[in-house]
């Protein structure tokens, strides 16, 4: 796994803010690989693809009641039936947690989200490599341009 101490601050920055941090981006952009290095010794990971984790938050009060971690992770949060609900109960109702939501920018303005968590979120657009980081991918700048203007046609990173 390839550092992102710049993105990991980000957040940090955005829980000074508020409760959760929306990392939003591209497809492929990393926002998964980055949401799993927050570490398993604080972070409560979900991946939202899967209906356990459904089961696990339908009801968000018991379920954050018994998180033991102080950072609880909602990859792809817009699988959830509601999830504008669970992020609001844990936003609410549990102020030393913190929240980190992965997805679309443009999910946040989908049907799904009723309620816009104004106050309760801040945005962390993720993009998939900084200058500084091309070394750490082993990529060069006219090596990276060149595979993202052909990026329609390979999903490998560069």
């Amino acid at each position: 796994m390839i550092p992102r101490p710049f993105w990991l601050q980000r957040i940090e920055e955005a829980w000074r803010q508020a409760p959760i941090a929306w990392l939003c981006g591209v497809r492929r952009c990393g926002k998964t690989t980055l949401a799993e290095s927050l570490g398993a010794e604080r972070t409560l990971y979900l991946n939202c693809d899967l209906s356990t984790v459904e089961d696990m938050v339908r009801d968000p009060q018991l379920f954050f009641r018994g998180c033991a971690k102080p950072v609880v992770v909602f990859d792809e949060i817009h699988q959830l039936r509601d999830p504008a609900r669970v992020l609001k109960i844990g936003a609410d109702g549990f102020p030393n947690l913190k929240i980190l939501a992965t997805g679309s920018s443009t999910l946040a303005a989908s049907k799904k989200f009723r309620d816009t968590l104004t106050g309760r979120k801040r945005l962390v657009h993720l993009t998939p490599v900084l200058w500084d980081e091309l070394p750490a991918f082993g990529a060069t700048l006219p090596r990276r341009g060149w595979r993202t203007a052909g990026a329609t046609w390979s999903s490998a990173p560069c």
